[in-house]
């Protein structure tokens, strides 16, 4: 098996297929598979040790969530995206976000604040541990949660249509060591917010911590990334 990729459990109860699709998709959101890498199906397949049949079905299914981009002539590569791209999809969160804390704050349920502090308690041991993959998981429930809370079931669509964009950019997030704790911190305070009934603040605070994840991505991609006017 590849570095690349999680090991393959054959004997999991779903399709071969799926099990190919998570283990790309999951690749190429961490950044294993780079922007602008070219896809070989043959390379993939002995990686993972799969025949080439589910990887192909897995590049398909890639390229419907954006993820991949098939070049006329040259085939699959992992899509790119410019600073623009990654800027646009900030100030889009960052307003959907706030929303969300805002309404929370209205409606959320006592069972779910309970949800949340056991979230903020398991990213907190994530961030003791220094588990990027768990951290990414738990951040990415916390936020889930939040849009369920505001009760505005087209907020939580609107936002789930940028699902890929955001878990990329939030692995991204995740590789600067010194945005752990922070991370942990804001959350604290955008759930106290809530906890207080206080729509305003829980707002500021959610804005507030999306600004400070997109200059911490935005750091990250000007540094390790070499961006294209226009991306594949």
């Amino acid at each position: 098996m590849s570095e690349r990729f999680p090991t393959i459990k054959l004997d999991n109860y779903k399709p071969l297929r799926d099990l190919v699709f998570e283990a790309m998709r999951e690749a190429i959101l961490s950044g294993r598979l780079k922007p602008g890498e070219r896809l070989m199906e043959v390379q993939l397949a002995e990686e993972m040790g799969v025949s080439r049949t589910p990887v192909r079905e897995a590049i398909r299914k890639l390229e419907l969530e954006g993820l991949v981009v098939m070049v006329p002539r040259k085939g699959a590569y992992v899509s790119g995206f410019t600073l623009k791209d990654a800027a646009e999809v900030f100030e889009i969160r960052s307003s959907l976000e706030g929303l969300a804390a805002a309404l929370a704050a209205e409606r959320i349920t006592d069972d779910e604040i309970a949800l949340l502090d056991e979230v903020l308690k398991e990213i907190s041991e994530a961030v003791a541990k220094g588990d990027i993959n768990e951290l990414v998981k738990k951040d990415g429930e916390f936020h889930q949660i939040l849009f369920s809370a505001s009760r505005n079931d087209r907020l939580a669509q609107i936002i789930n249509n940028l699902k890929e964009q955001i878990d990329r950019f939030r692995v991204q997030s995740f590789t600067n060591p010194t945005r752990l704790q922070s991370v942990l911190t804001e959350h604290k305070k955008i759930l106290d917010a809530i906890k207080r009934g206080n729509a305003e603040d829980a707002e500021k605070l959610a804005k507030e911590h999306i600004y400070k994840v997109e200059y911490n991505v935005m750091d990250i991609l000007r540094k390790q990334m070499d961006f294209e006017e226009e991306p594949l």
